[in-house]
């Protein structure tokens, strides 16, 4: 997942203190203190994604304080960058500058992760993101490729995967279809299109859009997709924006299957049009509902978090479990940091092994469908 283009490297340290809050999930005088961070959009319009990865990994540190009371106290710094890379830019040095933090859950965008990426590279903080799916972070032959490289990793799938899963998923059943496809300008959203193309069979692409996430009358995109006459519409952009161009869209007549990726998976996207739009609208994600997993994880998550799981939570348990296994071993610095999460193999919550590769991806990944169904978004299953 996400977000928007780059900038350059120039924001100041002092400008990210005001961004930083440090949570002390509880009092704990005798246990040694590790600090880690968590960086993704904690308010603006797309606040929900970054709540709801930081609920999932304030949970994994919860259940950890627990277990290992008297012995270890782990404390999270919260860095909001709002999804935005200009913001990721002027929080990252302050998390980079401080040296108590030897891990960070995130960034939860690609673009956002971009942007920070010089800061924490220079300090050598480790990263995983539950989210960020951009391949050129993480793969030489991309271009720009493996700028990520030491210190980024992921859980999930890049969108190598995704960019195939999400056509195959919207032309599902559509006899004929004439599939146009619409990006948002975004590193997230480029990239994704640019892993879809390759799997368009011959015949079935309706044509291309590429417009500003700032838009807002979406007339002339609708214009083309009408003269196109398109049967099935993918936006590769984020839920904010995927709402009010899906009204519009429909509003104009257009009754064929509405598409989008992980961007507009939240449970935000819902309440953002009218029920009767939204009815059908097809999704992807490398995610899997904690609910999915088990219905006793999500309960215990529910009583200890007061309130349900969202959108990547599993993901984020995974990346927070992997730093938290390190700290169960004595790691305490980011060196040793760095070189625990490289050695790292073990489960994660569905039971899927987490082994990262010389570029921070792990093996494997399953791309999940999802589908708006009664104004709720609804776990349809792996992709096939």
């Amino acid at each position: 997942m996400k977000k928007r283009g780059l900038i350059s490297v120039a924001a100041a340290a002092a400008l990210a203190a005001a961004s930083l809050v440090a949570v002390a999930p509880a009092s704990n005088a005798a246990a040694k203190t590790i600090t880690l961070a968590f960086q993704g959009p904690l308010t603006g319009e797309e606040a929900q994604v970054g709540q709801d990865e930081l609920a999932g990994m304030l949970y994994a540190v919860k259940l950890f304080n627990a277990k290992n009371k008297g012995k270890y106290e782990v404390k999270v710094v919260q860095a909001d960058d709002q999804g935005d890379p200009a913001q990721s830019a002027k929080v990252a040095p302050g998390i980079a500058s401080n040296k108590k933090i030897i891990g960070l859950v995130g960034a939860a965008y690609s673009g956002a992760t971009i942007a920070a990426l010089p800061y924490y590279k220079q300090t050598l903080l480790p990263m995983i993101s539950p989210s960020a799916t951009r391949v050129s972070i993480t793969n030489p032959a991309a271009e720009g490729g493996a700028m990520g490289v030491p210190v980024f990793h992921r859980v999930p799938p890049t969108d190598k995967v995704q960019g195939p899963s999400l056509f195959k998923l919207a032309t599902s059943g559509v006899s004929s279809p004439k599939v146009f496809v619409v990006d948002d300008q975004s590193a997230y959203g480029v990239g994704l299109v640019d892993y879809m193309k390759p799997a368009i069979p011959a015949g079935q692409s309706a044509g291309f859009d590429s417009v500003s996430d700032k838009t807002t009358d979406w007339s002339a995109t609708i214009s083309k997709i009408k003269t196109a006459g398109a049967n099935v519409v993918i936006y590769t952009g984020y839920f904010p924006q995927a709402a009010p161009f899906f009204k519009q869209l429909r509003d104009s007549g257009y009754t064929g299957i509405l598409a989008g990726g992980d961007g507009v998976l939240s449970p935000s996207f819902v309440t953002l049009a009218p029920a009767s739009v939204l009815e059908g609208v097809r999704l992807t994600a490398g995610t899997v509902p904690l609910s999915e997993i088990s219905a006793k994880l999500e309960a215990d998550f529910k009583k200890k978090m007061g309130k349900a799981s969202g959108v990547y939570a599993a993901e984020s348990i995974d990346a927070a479990n992997v730093f938290l296994s390190c700290v169960a071993k004595g790691v305490s610095t980011r060196e040793a940091m760095l070189k625990c999460v490289k050695a790292y193999s073990g489960k994660s919550l569905t039971g899927a092994t987490i082994k990262f590769d010389a570029y921070g991806d792990v093996a494997g990944g399953v791309m999940n469908g999802f589908e708006v169904r009664g104004g709720a978004i609804k776990f349809t299953g792996p992709v096939k």
